[in-house]
């Protein structure tokens, strides 16, 4: 059955390939496609490319045991699809890196596209209050399930255990791809989807193919901060504050989580998308600055404070918290600020008052170092963009040669906007393997 995982005779085997192994021989096809990688970019790429043509022979090859495993972590299993904005310029704006790339691809197969690409097939997406929009079922499985189905239906062939050792472009513009296993393939034209540039030797099949690579960086991380007070509030989260790394221009604001190891959550998280480059540099050595009310002004926040003290006199200032700050927060900010535990709003003198309106505008962090937000893993840098025309997502150096996803210098901020910019590239390329029109849906 064709989309089923191959475990029989290989149509793409070389015929000296197919005469040693005795795995027989049977008629090639006119159009042969190999996708490598079986992430959502490759499926999205193969899935258009097999219905587009459906007399072309697709195949995915995944290196690992199982396809679409960073489908299945992403948004905490609930996998974040896309984002709720439908206009395409407005959509490039999340991306610290190939913004201008993704203009044009994005007219041709945005966010809204998306929407009704799933629908079409039976998934419908919800959109929750930050934009961010997930299954209705609140599973990835069911995102997999409908990218796995959909390449079946197609005619795609699904290849588990197959890795790539090289690919190499013959005079005669075909492809050879070498396996792992030793087996050969022969194909008209390759994708590569093999994921952002992590590991060493990463992307090598780009480069042996003439590419260049952009260093890759760490885009989505957490801070490590080393200070006990903070890290004993694991768990604590503030729905909205704002960061900025002191002594550049990098802020940001939005949810914030406290975790065992320091701070995390998507004001975080877009802070180290957009300053992935300068942090490196900076080795994760660093200052922050977190204003826990950015929503209050200085005369505000003030005037907040002074109305606990009259309203709240009696009461213990470490056990009646600034709305919306947690209690658990808030003792240790005042703790921070020089406030007794037995001190009650009555008895705030003023330079302690002002201490604590400092604390709470712009409590100081040292970081020491980062990790990888083990659900949203991505990297900055990868294939050079100037090298791929992104009408097609063909390489401009090795004709015939396409690149979907992260392997691409392309990555954007957490909320979806990464796996928009792999289901956009990945369609752009299986329309134009297909062989059809590139404006044709």
């Amino acid at each position: 059955m064709r989309g089923a995982m191959h475990a029989g005779p290989d149509p793409l085997l070389s015929p000296a390939t197919r005469s040693s192994s005795h795995l027989g021989s049977r008629p090639l096809k006119p159009h042969r496609v190999i996708v490598i990688g079986g992430g959502a970019a490759g499926f999205f790429a193969a899935i258009r490319c097999a219905e587009s043509n459906p007399d072309a022979d697709v195949r995915i090859l995944e290196k690992g045991s199982r396809f679409l495993d960073k489908v299945r972590i992403s948004g905490g299993g609930r996998c974040n699809v896309t984002h709720d904005c439908f206009d395409a310029r407005d959509f490039t704006t999340r991306y610290p890196r190939g913004r201008n790339a993704l203009i044009g691809p994005f007219t041709r197969f945005q966010a809204r596209d998306t929407v009704e690409w799933f629908e079409a097939r039976g998934v419908a997406l919800k959109t929750e209050r930050d934009g961010r929009m997930f299954p209705t079922t609140d599973t990835s499985q069911t995102i997999m399930d409908c990218l796995l189905h959909s390449a079946r239906q197609a005619g795609v062939q699904l290849c588990l255990h197959r890795g790539v050792k090289r690919v190499e472009r013959g005079s005669s513009g075909e492809f050879a791809v070498h396996l792992e296993t030793g087996d050969l393939l022969e194909c008209d034209k390759v994708l590569l989807a093999t994921g952002g540039c992590r590991a060493g030797g990463a992307g090598h099949l780009a480069t042996a193919l003439g590419h260049t690579l952009e260093p890759p960086a760490p885009s989505l991380f957490t801070f490590r901060i080393e200070l006990d007070w903070l890290r004993s509030l694991s768990g604590i989260s503030v729905p909205d504050a704002s960061i900025e790394v002191l002594d550049t221009k990098l802020r940001e604001r939005g949810p914030l989580l406290v975790t065992h190891w320091g701070l995390s959550g998507p004001a975080v998280l877009k802070l180290s998308a957009w300053g992935a480059r300068a942090l490196q540099e900076r080795h994760y050595q660093f200052e922050i600055r977190v204003h826990w009310m950015p929503g209050s002004t200085p005369e505000s926040l003030a005037q907040a404070v002074e109305g606990q003290r009259r309203e709240a006199g009696t009461r213990l200032i470490a056990k009646t918290p600034l709305p919306p700050l947690p209690l658990r927060l808030w003792e240790q900010l005042a703790r921070e600020a020089g406030v007794g535990p037995e001190t009650r709003w009555s008895g705030l003198s003023r330079s302690v008052r002002q201490t604590l309106l400092a604390q709470i505008a712009g409590t100081r962090f040292k970081v020491t170092g980062k990790s990888m937000n083990k659900e949203e893993f991505v990297t900055c840098g990868g294939v050079r963009l100037k090298e791929v025309e992104f009408k097609t997502m063909e390489s401009r150096i090795c004709p015939g040669l396409y690149f979907a996803g992260e392997l691409l210098d392309i990555d954007g901020i957490t909320g979806g906007f990464n796996f928009q910019a792999a289901w956009t590239t990945g369609w752009i390329a299986g329309q134009a393997m297909s062989g059809g029109s590139p404006t044709n849906r």
